[in-house]
């Protein structure tokens, strides 16, 4: 029985990628408001009600690659070490993602992922729901980091808010003609400066 739940688990996963990469294949080639959810099925091959049981709305079909950053900050801050504060672990964890030149750091100068940048932040209807999808990371991360009061909810949204604000800057270098081994030092420098002044201004 658990053979025949992953495979069901397997082949949904390959549905949702399959779905999201055509759907951002052809947002690239034609941009975002002249691709209509039914192109996106009819060349996916599944039906409309089907796309919409994997991806609730069409904006959705972009930001499944955010999907699994939602929690990570939470989930980072409740798997560090002992000993390690929360504002520690997130800039290791931050840290590290810019070392691996990952696309969310802003820190790549892969010519897909400065082609999905592009697509995300010139086309305000994605902008708008990767806003709401940081208030969903925010709330996560007021939970792990004490159970989401309200201080808690200020420290998350100042700590997402600088890492969005390095991630922008990062892509806005490359984006202008920097190549990602230029911006790397700065980047590194700007992000321990950054949780720094997070760690003197919240009881961490």
């Amino acid at each position: 029985m658990s053979g025949e739940t992953g495979l069901r688990e397997r082949k949904k996963q390959r549905t949702y990628r399959t779905i999201s990469e055509t759907a951002i294949a052809l947002f690239l080639e034609r941009g975002f408001d002249r691709v209509s959810v039914a192109e996106v099925a009819a060349a996916a091959e599944v039906s409309k009600p089907t796309l919409f049981r994997y991806f609730p709305a069409k904006e959705d079909l972009v930001l499944h690659r955010f999907a699994d950053h939602r929690e990570e900050a939470a989930r980072v801050v409740a798997g560090r070490p002992d000993g390690v504060g929360p504002l520690e672990a997130l800039h290791r964890h931050f840290t590290g993602g810019l070392l691996r030149r990952d696309p969310v750091t802003g820190l790549s100068d892969d010519p897909d992922v400065l082609a999905f940048h592009r697509l995300l932040y010139g086309t305000p209807a994605l902008v708008a729901r990767l806003y709401a999808y940081q208030r969903e990371s925010e709330a996560a991360l007021a939970g792990a980091l004490g159970g989401g009061g309200v201080q808690d909810r200020i420290a998350a949204g100042q700590i997402v808010a600088v890492q969005r604000i390095l991630a922008e800057e990062n892509w806005r270098r490359i984006e202008a003609g920097e190549t990602a081994g230029a911006v790397e030092p700065d980047a590194l420098a700007a992000a321990g400066l950054a949780f720094r002044r997070l760690a003197e201004g919240l009881p961490l």
